[in-house]
């Protein structure tokens, strides 16, 4: 190679430096009627209205969701929950990766496109942006426009709105933690405490960053759902796709012209399908991982059929099997498995949740000494019991011990009471007949129960160890 044929070094780091970086190009998403646009601003206005009033709402005297870390109590819908009770929390979690599972194999990325808080955030700010800025052309045609007074004070505006609207988001957020009507008088007045404000402004900058300026980049670069979603769909998920059999060749035509005639299919070409995608696809190039599922296309090309007098549906919810032309199986096994694992585990978390006994009983037998014979000849074991009140009232309880004959227990204290959220410790020594044990180590049973309430009691079980017994 001669060395007039060579590129220069810094041309050669330039292409390399864009094959591996491609800078942003903003997307104006073009505002869009229909079906699953009515569908998904209905969802978008029912979440953001849960998000925005649940912490407001009261009940039994309390916020009616309230995580209360400092007091380690979690108000919800009227019920109270301690650290203890994190199990329910996983079950809770494992529900909701069922149902990921479950809606991702039946419909693909419905939670990207009508519930993920991303998409949810973006669709308020692009209200925000489409009633400040314009339509999509405005918008472009402004961006484009030199910087004047008038351009400083429409973006300013923008801006504004976004923070405000950002700043109280994070602070509703906050009041999911921190009773929210105290939060927003210490707002008013600026005495907001250290935590408060960051977490305020963290959570602010996050939304206003993340729904105002990323968009799409969340959910291509930053989201790992696009990248496995795959793995959780086959050929007969509903998917959004292009029917290619009928939509190629693609071409602009007038209304009313046979696109038979000129060798084409039903798509004229519009683009209007890529001008309303949030992400900026062409869904004619088939399922890619950029899509979220959002619909918004399958209603511009519909709006578009039907202006043309065409059958509707060119682009529209489908499966890769149908669109082949090969027979349906929607109604699939996994959808049957997933259905009854997801029902059952629901019903049975929810019962576990409403019938849970707001009391807790631990108890530790004393390793030190496996056992000890008393004075009359009794086998004895020692245990530190843990009792812990989960209800919000004080109660009384007495303490009893069951599962072998002839059992009797001792404890320091006569009565135990206990303060809510408060957890004591109880010492008691379990002596029992050795003639009654019939093995080296035996259940017993402890029971404990309220005397002021009906209906509060927890039993546990232990281990009683004692000599081998003589044959």
């Amino acid at each position: 190679m001669t060395a007039s044929s060579q590129k220069p070094t810094s041309d050669v780091a330039d292409d390399i430096e864009q094959s591996l970086y491609a800078k942003r190009e903003k997307i104006y998403p073009r505002q869009v009627h229909g079906v699953f646009a009515a569908l998904r601003t209905t969802g978008v206005m029912a979440l953001l209205g849960m998000y925005y009033i649940i912490p407001w709402l009261q009940w039994d005297g309390h916020q009616m969701v309230l995580f209360d870390l400092p007091a380690r109590k979690f108000y919800i819908l009227g019920m109270v929950f301690w650290p203890q009770d994190f199990f329910y929390l996983a079950l809770l979690l494992i529900v909701a990766a069922l149902s990921l599972f479950f809606f991702t194999a039946l419909a693909g990325r419905l939670w990207c496109g009508f519930a993920c808080p991303q998409t949810v955030w973006t669709e308020a700010f692009l209200w925000i942006e489409r009633k400040i800025e314009g339509t999509r052309p405005q918008q472009i045609k402004l961006d484009k426009a030199p910087w004047t007074f008038n351009k400083y004070k429409i973006k300013l505006t923008k801006h504004f709105i976004w923070i405000v609207f950002s700043l109280f988001t994070g602070l509703t957020f906050v009041g999911y933690f921190s009773p929210i009507q105290q939060l927003a008088a210490s707002s008013i007045n600026f005495s907001l405490g250290p935590w408060e404000l960051f977490w305020i402004i963290f959570y602010g900058f996050a939304t206003y960053g993340n729904a105002g300026w990323l968009r799409e980049q969340v959910c291509m670069y930053m989201c790992p759902y696009a990248r496995f979603q795959s793995a959780m769909i086959d050929s007969d998920t509903l998917i959004i796709s292009y029917d290619a059999a009928r939509g190629d060749t693609c071409g602009p035509r007038k209304k009313g012209v046979d696109p038979k005639e000129k060798g084409l299919g039903d798509c004229i070409d519009c683009t209007i399908c890529v001008q309303v995608c949030p992400t900026g696809i062409d869904i004619r190039d088939g399922l890619q991982y950029q899509c979220i599922g959002c619909a918004a296309c399958i209603d511009a090309c519909d709006d578009v059929m039907d202006k043309m007098d065409y059958a509707k549906g060119l682009i529209r919810y489908t499966t890769e099997n149908m669109l082949h032309g090969k027979k349906e199986h929607f109604l699939r096994p996994r959808i049957f498995v997933y259905a009854v694992i997801l029902v059952a585990i629901t019903a049975g978390t929810f019962y576990a949740i409403f019938t849970r006994m707001p009391l807790a009983l631990d108890v530790i037998r004393d390793r030190n000494t496996l056992f000890r014979e008393t004075n009359e000849g009794l086998i004895e074991n020692v245990y530190i019991l843990k009792v812990m009140n989960m209800d919000q009232k004080q109660h009384d309880y007495s303490l009893s011990v069951s599962g072998i004959e002839g059992a009797t227990m001792y404890m320091d204290r006569v009565d135990i009471e206990v303060e809510p959220g408060e957890v004591i410790e109880v010492p008691v020594r379990v002596q029992v007949d050795p003639d009654a044990l019939v093995r080296r180590s035996s259940e017993v049973l402890f029971n404990l129960i309220a005397t002021d309430v009906d209906n509060l009691y927890v039993t546990e079980d232990a281990r009683f160890i004692g000599p081998v017994p003589s044959r």
